[in-house]
């Protein structure tokens, strides 16, 4: 049986969302043109999977298996419109440059797969620390793929906020093809090899 620790560190390497277990890829390709869009997207998802979690794993010995599945969506919907409302209200850039994918939090098959696979299955706290480990890796996976592709796209780092870094100098001539869809599908190809050679 996997110890407690290891329900959280596996979701930061060996079942990292987009590039183990190639899933929720759709916001991952869609979100990531700079690095504040990703972490805020993979906030978003660590908020709903975790208390998503937790209410199924809570439920699941009251919930039918005939209406698992729609229970399971009205649960994730319950909290993916109080991240939205959150996010409307108190960062409103946020909310405008994630539009429709925060709604599509709900059909993210991340979401859906833990609370069917896992959450299900296994008691609240083995739950909350599987969503929170699944939730922070694949929300270090998006800040990462949307860091490069900020850097190499635009030549900034958290471009939009008063962090804001000129990692190359003024000088530097973007490579704009990093933050259209194709360099998504590019950045994410390379990184998916990378972490292939990586390894276990």
């Amino acid at each position: 049986m996997v110890s407690l620790a290891g329900e959280f560190t596996k979701g930061l390497w060996k079942d990292i969302p987009p590039f183990r277990l190639v899933l929720g890829l759709c916001p991952t390709l869609a979100v990531t043109k700079s690095c504040l869009n990703g972490l805020g997207m993979g906030m978003a998802t660590v908020f709903v999977l975790v208390c998503s979690n937790i209410i199924v794993s809570m439920l699941r010995k009251v919930i039918p298996k005939k209406v698992r599945l729609a229970s399971y969506i009205v649960i994730i919907a319950s909290f993916v419109v109080i991240v939205e409302l959150l996010t409307q209200a108190y960062v409103y850039s946020l909310y405008q440059a994630l539009g429709i994918f925060i709604p599509l939090i709900v059909v993210n098959c991340i979401i859906l797969g833990r609370a069917e696979a896992f959450a299900s299955k296994n008691t609240v706290v083995r739950s909350a620390l599987d969503g929170l480990g699944i939730g922070v890796g694949f929300m270090l996976s998006l800040g990462f793929l949307g860091a490069v592709r900020e850097i190499l796209g635009k030549g900034t780092l958290f471009e939009g906020s008063q962090y804001m870094i000129h990692v190359f100098g003024q000088s530097f001539e973007p490579f704009t093809f990093m933050v259209e869809a194709p360099g998504a599908f590019v950045c994410l190809g390379l990184l998916l090899g990378i972490m292939n050679v990586l390894g276990d």
